[in-house]
């Protein structure tokens, strides 16, 4: 491709969205971009508390933050300051503080600056809640999914388990159902579908229906 080619898969947590982000990176051959661990990235480096820092405190501290992405599809690399993110951030706790700090609008400026850069130069896979909307809206291809919260709670305690982390079904319900309320109603940049994407319920679907589903509509863009 001449010029990158960007595709956004936007949708609200424990939709699926990394497995077939990554799954459509490897695919087309592309960068994978996890803005989700950006913001979780930024969270963890802030610490607990930083979303109720001074305004020049915040910025500051953005300004000492440095995101590079190397690699594609699922070997994807995603680092901060020069260390690549590991499975520290991906923690309900270090979710929720994503969630607080997303809310403020200096970080997410400094995020869709970041993001934006990134997309520039590289064709990739932008995996968010507002890729389609406010950081790549020009992008060619824009996907939105969702499915019923239970079902989210479901897969994401069985991800959990899958990296031994500890998980409470019940707690992990109403964590995600906080983290939908606020990234709902935010004023900044609230979790909505793009007028111009493709919306895709997973909740009935099995990963392999909705992968077919996304790479036939994103070949029709391309070709």
């Amino acid at each position: 491709m001449d010029t990158p080619f960007i595709i956004t898969l936007d949708g609200p947590a424990g939709v699926g969205k990394s497995t077939l982000a990554k799954r459509l990176a490897d695919h087309f051959k592309i960068a994978y971009l996890d803005t989700g661990a950006m913001f979780r990235g930024t969270a963890w480096q802030l610490g607990e508390g930083s979303w109720d820092w001074d305004e020049d405190k915040l910025d500051e501290a953005l300004k000492g933050l440095e995101f590079s992405l190397s690699g594609s599809g699922s070997n994807s690399i995603l680092s901060l300051n020069n260390s690549p993110l590991t499975d520290e951030i991906r923690t309900e706790t270090v979710g929720m503080w994503a969630s607080n700090v997303a809310k403020i609008p200096a970080v997410r400026e400094y995020q869709k600056i970041a993001q934006r850069s990134i997309g520039e130069t590289t064709s990739l896979i932008a995996e968010g809640r507002d890729m389609g909307t406010v950081i790549f809206p020009q992008a060619p291809c824009k996907f939105f999914l969702d499915a019923d919260l239970e079902e989210r709670a479901q897969r994401r305690f069985m991800q959990l388990q899958e990296m031994g982390k500890p998980a409470d079904m019940e707690e992990l319900v109403e964590q995600i159902r906080a983290r939908d309320d606020q990234d709902r109603n935010r004023k900044a940049a609230p979790l909505k579908p793009a007028e111009d994407s493709i919306l895709v319920d997973t909740t009935n679907l099995d990963i392999d229906g909705v992968f077919e589903k996304l790479v036939f509509e994103t070949e029709k863009k391309i070709n």
